[in-house]
């Protein structure tokens, strides 16, 4: 399936979730969209709520279906519980810890920096979104992208740094130090139910 191109803000309200983190989409119109608004009446099957967790954290990610089924499946083989270790797994992308840091305002932006080459990871470019982080590595700018000012807007509108990197202002770079709590990421999505959906 091809990666969501449509309105954010309007897959936002269908969802129920801010998909951008900034929580703007759902501020002014808090219901779903379409004809009847905040009216509508929907009553919705086991099936159609496991169905609508997944999809948050899909589109949260910006994952297409086939990547998210087989990050899910790595996530079933390895020790522990298979929801939280999907997130985890979703956590150490290249992309997501790009966002993270905060040299991107969304996870879309973050993919385009490293699609394009202006990311490092261990001092090497690495332009693979996808690209698994280990706890270790260091996440840096290429020299001759920190005076980008997509960049150094973001950086300068950063209001959070999770307590999982250590970020280093000086040289622009941070380092992966440890696995997120479960506590640590969003709390709007149940992974339980996502556990449920694959396992039908």
């Amino acid at each position: 399936m091809a990666r969501y191109t449509g309105p954010k803000f309007k897959l936002s309200r269908r969802l129920g979730i801010s998909l951008s983190g900034t929580g703007k989409e759902l501020a002014k119109r808090p219901f779903p969209p379409g004809q009847h608004g905040p009216n509508q009446r929907r009553k919705i099957s086991n099936y159609g709520m496991q169905l609508q967790e997944k999809q948050k954290l899909r589109h949260m990610y910006g994952l297409g279906e086939k990547q998210f089924r087989t990050l899910f499946a790595k996530a079933q083989k390895m020790q522990g519980i298979a929801g939280e270790n999907f997130m985890f797994l979703l956590e150490c992308r290249l992309d997501n810890l790009v966002y993270r840091l905060g040299f991107a305002n969304s996870r879309a932006g973050a993919r385009q920096l490293v699609s394009h080459g202006h990311i490092t990871v261990n001092g090497k470019k690495v332009d693979i979104a996808s690209y698994a982080v280990n706890i270790g590595d260091v996440i840096g700018l290429r020299e001759k992208s920190r005076n980008l000012s997509s960049v150094k807007e973001a950086i300068a509108n950063r209001s959070h740094l999770p307590a999982y990197i250590e970020y280093n202002e000086a040289a622009l770079e941070g380092r992966f130090i440890r696995l997120p709590e479960r506590a640590e990421l969003s709390q709007d999505i149940d992974e339980k139910q996502i556990v449920e959906f694959y396992n039908r």
